[in-house]
């Protein structure tokens, strides 16, 4: 197998991914998953996909991800991952899609409208 390159994305996150076989290690921007994301819900969601489907130490990941937070950046690296996945195997595709894996989330911030002080702020009523 040669490298694999998948895309993801998550409110204004992008992670490029390359995974290749492996003994199961994970770098994001050059550096571990463990330093990068710091919280173990975040580990978690970036290794769901592998644990899923019983990958857990069967291939080695880099991650090229910007934009967005942390959160954002962790769904990214997981659904690209998750992309991967089901084209290393068509199999998988059975074992993420019910657990919203595959399904990229098009929700975004809402842009700020002119004279208000937020997005969804109304504007002054006047009867006249």
């Amino acid at each position: 197998m040669s490298t694999i390159h998948k895309i993801g994305r998550r409110k204004t996150a992008v992670a490029r991914v390359y995974v290749t076989e492996g003994t199961g290690k994970i770098t994001v921007n050059k550096k571990d998953l463990n330093d990068y994301l710091t919280t173990a819900t975040l580990q978690y969601k970036v290794k769901q996909p592998f644990m899923l489907t019983d990958n857990v130490d069967a291939y080695d990941v880099k991650v090229n991800v910007f934009g967005g937070g942390v959160t954002g950046q962790a769904e990214a690296i997981r659904l690209a991952i998750s992309r991967v996945l089901v084209e290393i195997n068509e199999e998988n595709r059975t074992l993420l899609k019910p657990h919203g894996l595959l399904t990229r989330d098009p929700r975004m911030v809402e842009r700020k409208k002119f004279g208000q002080k937020k997005a969804r702020k109304k504007f002054q009523f006047s009867k006249r």
